[in-house]
């Protein structure tokens, strides 16, 4: 830019009035660089905006100070906004890595093989700078079949992510010490009823699997998980008795019937959140999960969930409008043999 500027004031002669132009190399190193860069910018075009003025005779002259006068007060503004550029990319640094540390304690990798299951979850926080939003999920093997919960905190920031640690903590404690997982519902629920009543709520799906009994619900209020059969076919198998969210037990309402959904080997469930159903493309359609299902044929889970990730993605087109969990679990009957590892993204 400033090559380009100087090409043009030594064609054209003093009278068209360039040179104060120069001044556009080093506002533009301050928005690119950093402020290093940006002083030694301005410093070279300050020498050659003298040497311009010089050789158009305006050292002397009002526009000649006023064309010097113009790149120092450019370079000096950049070098200070390059210097708080690096201050505030610093704490932002911090601030990452801090929410990273509580990803790792508040939603922890998944075990890949559980028992008889293949698991793997992708989630993505609609907040660009966090890692971590309202929206849980939790695998637990436990002596009474693998338990998993994936859930939905109304609202969003620090105060749904609380609300997300409480819930996990508790369904964590109890699904090992519960054999019924009703009572482990239960115990979630009275965790969140210790929390300060405010009327913020948690809609959940809490899930048991074992290779002999399938897989036993307990929906709170929660889109109902998707079946994908060996197949091919699709189901959404919804509550025989609706129920509130967890956090509303003070309403006096029933909690939710338990119910079963016939889970074989080559079956897929998929729990999610409804950031991923609600997410609407550009003329305003939801994304048809159940039609994407065939997306998920994948002998990778976490590939699998990936695909319908990416076109969950493609669907939006532009940035999350909320937060968007998704827990694949497989059947498959030799996975007890498997070495437990862990994945998620």
């Amino acid at each position: 830019m400033m090559a380009l500027v100087a090409a043009v004031d030594l064609a054209t002669g003093p009278g068209t009035g360039f040179l104060p132009l120069i001044s556009l190399g080093p506002a533009f190193a301050g928005l690119a660089g950093g402020w290093r860069r940006t002083a030694v910018l301005g410093a070279v075009a300050l020498a050659l905006c003298c040497v311009l003025g010089y050789y158009d005779g305006l050292l002397q002259s009002r526009r000649g100070f006023t064309a010097i006068g113009s790149v120092a007060g450019v370079t000096v503004a950049g070098t200070l906004a390059g210097v708080a550029r690096r201050r505030h990319e610093a704490e932002l640094a911090s601030v990452r890595s801090v929410a990273e540390a509580a990803q790792r304690v508040l939603l922890r990798p998944v075990p890949a093989a559980a028992g008889h299951l293949r698991a793997s979850v992708t989630y993505t926080s609609a907040t660009a700078e966090a890692r971590v939003g309202g929206d849980l999920y939790e695998v637990v093997i436990t002596p009474h079949g693998v338990r998993v919960i994936v859930g939905d905190v109304q609202g969003k920031g620090l105060e749904a992510v609380g609300r997300a640690a409480v819930a996990l903590g508790a369904f964590r404690e109890a699904a090992h010490d519960e054999k019924d997982i009703v009572t482990v519902g239960q115990r979630v629920e009275r965790a969140m009823a210790r929390e300060p009543h405010d009327e913020k709520f948690v809609t959940a799906v809490i899930a048991e699997l074992s290779p002999a009994g399938g897989a036993l619900f307990l929906n709170y209020g929660h889109p109902a998980p998707m079946v994908v059969r060996a197949d091919g076919s699709v189901e959404f198998p919804e509550p025989v008795r609706f129920a509130l969210p967890l956090g509303l037990a003070a309403h006096g309402a029933e909690g939710p019937a338990p119910f079963t959904v016939r889970f074989g080997p080559g079956d897929q469930i998929l729990l999610y959140t409804d950031g991923v159903t609600e997410a609407r493309d550009r003329h305003g359609a939801f994304y048809p999960l159940g039609a994407r299902a065939g997306l998920l044929d994948d002998a990778d889970p976490s590939a699998a969930l990936a695909r319908l990730k990416a076109d969950l993605q493609r669907h939006i087109a532009g940035p999350f409008r909320d937060d968007a969990a998704m827990l694949l679990l497989r059947h498959e009957p030799d996975g007890s043999k498997r070495d437990e590892g862990f994945t998620g993204s």
